[in-house]
């Protein structure tokens, strides 16, 4: 038999291999090459808000062995998580009608979301009116004032007292109401112009620090018992966290004022998938812990709602609460932890030298919180939570030094050893 030629054929299985080669290489190349394209930019401050970036807490990361990552709310325009919340609030009433622009938005809060509302409210022709207790932060108070808010400044009691920072905020947009109700009354039967009442224009109302002087209406956020707050989170927050995650994730944890954020993370995250962990972390002076882990707000000495919160019982700010909120009962979690001020103080200091984060107080419990959940569950595990604020926010209380030595909370750890075993 004659020799089989093979010489053509290994050639030309060469060159063909060759070419796939240096095909696939080229397709590979041009995916490396950046796109020029440029991004589109948002539509206002109002399209910026949300998004935020998910990151690595390395530190916290390597001492569990766990994978503890943060969702960076302080990136939001207004600062802070609050903003979620404020636009759903915002965009739902000018949605059903019950605020109109040229209205004025009013909240009783510790800060946050009454920046954010602040933020917002302009953006859709609208103010802000808030009342805040007057041992908050200075700085928040000065904050709103600038962002054109006005302040009332109030002293801290029970929610089931009538001056409550809350209650006011709810009678200030009624009296909002009344009064625009009377303007147009006024307008209809004497022909008088809509933006006068008495002889006197709303601008020059304004300017009576003593009077909500708005023409068009009132409406109370009610940050607390509004769903929106809770919509907000399980529409946004916990989506985000999702996809950011590729849907692999371990626990959640973060710590509640008015429950929507734990609310509304806790509950998406447990409808894509059950097996993930959702916890509370609550701060000193808060009901929750007991009421996530043994059914009760409070002692039997106690009547729940009705304590009084002592405004020493903890120096973080925007967390912990003595009632049960609309908001929070959506949640769905599986535990709770307690944090301690001097934890929260020290976790704040530990992620400032060894990170670079400068973050506040509800920022560092949830950290707090974050660090307890890596050692309950154990090395191995992709734990979120809520970095809500920074630093900026908290300069005369949280990071001011004599502030924090007259309650004994100077930061003196070099490590997490800090954390309580418990």
């Amino acid at each position: 038999m004659a020799p089989v030629r093979t010489a053509g054929a290994v050639v030309v299985a060469t060159a063909a291999i060759s070419i796939s080669l240096a095909v696939f290489s080229y397709f590979l190349f041009l995916k490396t090459i950046p796109s020029n394209k440029k991004k589109k930019p948002r539509n206002g401050v109002v399209d910026a808000i949300g998004n935020t970036p998910l990151i690595r807490i390395n530190s916290l990361s390597e001492a569990t062995g766990c994978e503890i990552l943060g969702k960076c709310e302080f990136l939001n325009p207004g600062g802070s998580v609050k903003d979620r919340v404020a636009l759903k609030i915002i965009e739902e009433a000018l949605e059903s009608g019950d605020l109109a622009s040229g209205g004025v938005v009013t909240e009783g809060s510790a800060g946050s979301t009454a920046i954010s509302l602040a933020t917002v409210a302009p953006a859709y022709g609208c103010k802000c009116h808030v009342v805040i207790p007057d041992d908050a932060a200075i700085e928040k108070s000065q904050i709103l004032e600038a962002l054109g808010a006005t302040v009332e400044r109030v002293r801290p009691v029970s929610i089931t007292h009538r001056d409550h920072y809350v209650n006011i905020a709810r009678r200030r947009a009624q009296e909002a109401n009344e009064l625009a109700a009377k303007n147009k009354k006024a307008s209809q039967v004497d022909g008088k112009d809509p933006e006068q009442m008495n002889g006197c224009t709303c601008d020059q109302q304004k300017e009576n620090p003593g009077f909500l002087s708005r023409c068009n209406g009132g409406f109370f956020a009610d940050q607390f018992e509004n769903l929106a707050n809770f919509r907000a989170h399980y529409e946004g927050t916990g989506p985000e966290i999702w996809e950011q995650t590729g849907g692999n994730l371990d626990a959640f944890v973060a710590a509640a004022g008015t429950g929507g954020t734990v609310a509304g993370v806790s509950r998406f995250l447990q409808e894509k998938n059950p097996k993930v962990k959702c916890f509370l972390i609550d701060p000193p002076g808060s009901g929750l812990f007991n009421k996530v882990t043994r059914g009760v707000m409070y002692t039997k000495e106690e009547a729940e709602g009705r304590r009084l919160k002592n405004p020493f019982d903890t120096i973080t700010e925007g967390i912990g609460i003595n009632r049960l909120t609309q908001n929070f009962m959506m949640a769905k979690l599986d535990g709770a932890f307690r944090g301690t001020d001097k934890e929260a103080v020290e976790m704040s200091r530990f992620l400032l030298r060894n990170d670079g984060l400068f973050i506040g107080s509800s920022s560092a419990m949830n950290c707090v919180g974050a660090l307890r959940v890596a050692r309950a569950l154990g090395p191995g595990h992709i734990i979120v939570t809520i970095l809500c604020d920074s630093g900026m926010r908290h300069l005369s209380k949280f990071y001011d030094a004599k502030y924090l030595s007259q309650y004994g909370l100077t930061p003196t750890a070099t490590g997490l050893e800090f954390i309580s075993t418990k």
